[in-house]
């Protein structure tokens, strides 16, 4: 059977954005948007400061990375963060995603996401999971609008946000 990651499409576009394959042309506004104290606060897996040579190891080994799918979120053509799945063996697809912080409170999370949701749908997924710092309202409610569920508390085992109250959370996919 193909991976997920390769019945997922290269491209995305809705009435906003447009949802491409992170590369090397993106690095510097990556860099830029993701060193700022407030966006890492929130993120597993972003390092600060964030440079541009985070930004390379983004694009030349996580991209590309099996279990990874990766979308730059684009408005009129401009870098404004990341969506994706984080795809292991034996579990649901991880939904995570990442703006800038000039490009938050405008529904661009919650478009991006839906977006990729009803394309892993169409890919096959049947469920997608996801997590956010219990201190995180904002993301927990983009999540809860796309329809995630809330099915329990927990410590992140993992990232920079190790240690810290995290929600998990989980959306069924029904197929029809």
């Amino acid at each position: 059977m193909i991976a997920l990651k390769h019945r997922l499409p290269e491209r995305i576009s809705t009435e906003r954005l447009v949802l491409v394959p992170p590369d090397l042309t993106h690095v510097p506004r990556i860099a830029a948007l993701a060193n700022n104290e407030r966006v890492h606060r929130v993120m597993s897996r972003l390092p600060f400061p964030y440079s541009e040579d985070d930004a390379l190891f983004f694009i030349n080994e996580v991209v590309p990375d099996p279990q990874e799918k990766c979308f730059a979120i684009t408005l009129d053509g401009q870098f404004i963060g990341v969506v994706g799945l984080s795809m292991g063996p034996d579990t649901a697809p991880e939904l995570g995603y990442w703006l800038g912080e000039a490009y938050w409170n405008h529904g661009y999370a919650t478009e991006a996401a839906r977006a990729v949701i009803a394309a892993a749908k169409e890919a096959g997924a049947t469920s997608l999971k996801s997590r956010a710092l219990m201190s995180n309202a904002p993301s927990r409610n983009v999540l809860k609008k796309l329809g995630f569920i809330e099915i329990g508390e927990g410590t992140d085992q993992q990232g920079t946000l190790m240690g810290q109250s995290i929600m998990f959370m989980r959306l069924e996919l029904d197929r029809e």
